[in-house]
């Protein structure tokens, strides 16, 4: 290949993997998932949880890999090179695009709200409250512009 088309790969097979699954779980699912199993039913929540996880994103995750392999790009780029030619499929690439925006907007402000309470816990300013009390710190948190930037 030449210089400029080499394409940087993973080292080792385990990363891939780790990287594989940290990108299917997300942030999402970590985040809402011990509430979602306490308010309804536990293990059979987690029995259906775990059936619809594979029969869905199974085969996204091996379409996506194909697509990648196949167009050796980004998902703009991929799906113009594998469309058939007179076709619009690299339409969906753009789409593909606007949907990893939209949903790096939901994750950053996620992990922001997430990176708040981290250091409000390691500064002790969730020592001796109440449930109700703890609860109230994200609504002083959410009121506040400067704090939320």
């Amino acid at each position: 290949m030449e210089p400029e088309k080499q394409r940087e790969g993973f080292g080792s097979r385990l990363g891939f993997i780790l990287v594989s699954a940290g990108c299917a779980i997300g942030i999402g699912n970590v985040w809402r998932f011990p509430t979602v199993t306490g308010q309804y039913g536990g293990g059979i929540f987690v029995l259906f949880y775990l059936i619809f996880l594979v029969l869905m994103g199974l085969p996204v995750l091996t379409m996506e890999l194909a697509v990648g392999r196949a167009g050796h790009g980004a998902a703009r780029s991929a799906y113009k090179a594998l469309e058939p030619q007179g076709s619009k499929w690299h339409i969906h690439g753009w789409f593909c695009m606007v949907g990893c925006i939209l949903l790096m907007m939901y994750y950053t402000t996620v992990s922001g709200w997430m990176l708040d309470y981290f250091f409000r816990f390691l500064t002790g300013n969730f020592d001796g409250l109440t449930s109700e009390q703890a609860s109230g710190i994200f609504g002083e948190m959410l009121s506040s512009p400067v704090e939320m930037v």
